[in-house]
């Protein structure tokens, strides 16, 4: 089976920003993407989790995109603008797909 070589990007990200994430990433006709919630974990600041929390301010979001290395010098600045001043992490790594054309 073959296989090409994409982008995956990841972003954590607080609950308040991720609405002005998803409609930049949609701007940028970024092809799809996934968000699921991040339900616990440990930062530079000690562990934290979402038991008991109520408000949005505490709940965190993970976004998984895979897209072309050639989308993803814009899409970072585009994202980094958002985070540059919350909470939240960025990484991106290679990752090999099937199917190629969906992304």
């Amino acid at each position: 089976m073959e296989t090409t070589t994409k982008k995956r990007l990841e972003i954590v990200i607080e609950a308040p920003v991720l609405e002005r994430l998803t409609r930049k990433l949609d701007a940028l006709k970024l092809s799809g993407y996934t968000v699921m919630p991040a339900v616990s974990g440990r930062g530079r600041n000690g562990s934290w989790s979402r038991k008991g929390e109520i408000s949005d301010s505490q709940r965190m979001f993970v976004l998984f995109a895979v897209l072309d290395e050639a989308a993803l010098a814009k899409v970072l600045d585009e994202v980094y603008a958002l985070v540059s001043s919350q909470i939240g992490i960025v990484t991106v790594s290679d990752v090999e797909v099937v199917r190629a054309e969906r992304f």
